[in-house]
């Protein structure tokens, strides 16, 4: 994921990159109690797909106001597109994907369907060289890594986990999506909830200060989602660049580093050797999954990724799925709350 080193404070986390990124998708029925109405697509992926994998990394916590999962088996995302505003619904049925779109964003969300459901990616290019990774691989047949197109959906959230819990982070993105995005075109009665869509680069510039202590962000993430938000349409530019550089462009604005950089790119341009570093949890992870040692550093999982040269993010994911992880030594970090102070 890390193009560069370098270790910055503000890319560092408390919470386990993506924690392997799946989520639960109930098995869809014969047919679906969804409204119809929007624009479809067909897609026949090239091999085993599972929608929980793939789709996973883009939900930011279980009452994510842009993504939800249906007793139906659909995923439902809402999201903003060059085109504007758009609600994809997907299900895997009979080996194919049904999709269905709503809003501006429609075309452009059918367009853009199999690079999201990591069409350009090549799992076949992975090969296993520890018993544990050969094990995962073999299980999760369905594994592809997304590629959305899209920055500062991955980006924003991504400088909202910068060195606090998980729950502070979610919580954060769900207030200020709800207050400052707008209701997600199409039907609402097709998901538990309302969805809304996230605010353009313009009303996330306009958030005053007072709301995002509501929201428990503190300044210096507020300030780099501000900078950011300045040069929104030069950071979407990344999203058709090579990994490497389109982490470099990112870190161009003061406040991102290789973490977020890193998070950002493995989501909008599906990277497959873009792996997190400056991450609290993850090197002890993948160290004591391939080597026993809980205490590795940065220096020490690269060098244990280096023979997955090419796919050491897919090697990390699918060490994150295997769920051999250390034991826990101390408590978690506790939850605090700014907007208490």
């Amino acid at each position: 994921m890390a193009g560069r080193f370098t270790p910055r404070p503000t890319s560092t986390s408390t919470r386990t990159t993506t924690r392997g990124g799946e989520v639960p998708v109930p098995a869809p029925r014969t047919t679906s109690t969804a409204p119809r109405g929007g624009q479809r697509r067909r897609y026949a992926p090239p091999g085993p797909l599972d929608l929980g994998l793939v789709l996973g990394p883009l939900r930011r916590g279980p009452a994510d106001p842009t993504f939800r999962t249906t007793p139906d088996g659909d995923v439902w995302r809402a999201t903003r597109t060059p085109a504007g505003p758009g609600t994809l619904r997907v299900t895997a049925r009979d080996g194919a994907v049904h999709a269905e779109a709503w809003g501006p964003g429609a075309e452009w969300l059918l367009e853009q369907l199999p690079a999201l459901l990591g069409d350009s990616d090549d799992p076949a290019a992975f090969e296993p060289r520890h018993r544990l990774l050969a094990e995962t691989h073999r299980r999760r047949p369905g594994l592809r890594l997304t590629r959305t197109g899209l920055v500062m959906e991955s980006l924003i959230p991504s400088i909202l986990e910068q060195k606090v819990t998980t729950d502070e982070a979610y919580r954060a993105w769900r207030l200020l999506v709800r207050k400052y995005g707008e209701p997600a075109p199409g039907p609402s009665a097709g998901a538990p909830e309302r969805m809304y869509v996230m605010p353009d680069a313009r009303t996330w510039a306009l958030i005053p200060s007072w709301e995002w202590h509501r929201s428990g962000v503190d300044n210096k993430r507020a300030s780099t989602i501000l900078r950011a938000a300045r040069v929104a349409r030069r950071l979407e530019e990344a999203a058709a660049m090579e990994p490497e550089q389109a982490q470099q462009r990112l870190e161009l604005i003061p406040g991102i580093g290789p973490w977020t950089s890193a998070e950002t790119v493995q989501r909008s341009n599906g990277a497959p050797d873009t792996v997190t570093t400056g991450d609290l949890h993850l090197p002890g992870i993948v160290g004591y999954a391939l080597a026993g040692d809980r205490d590795t550093d940065d220096a020490a999982m690269l060098a244990l990724l280096e023979p997955y040269a090419g796919q050491r993010h897919r090697a990390a994911r699918l060490i994150l799925l295997s769920g051999r992880t250390p034991p826990r030594r101390k408590p978690k970090m506790p939850r605090v709350n700014i907007a208490e102070l």
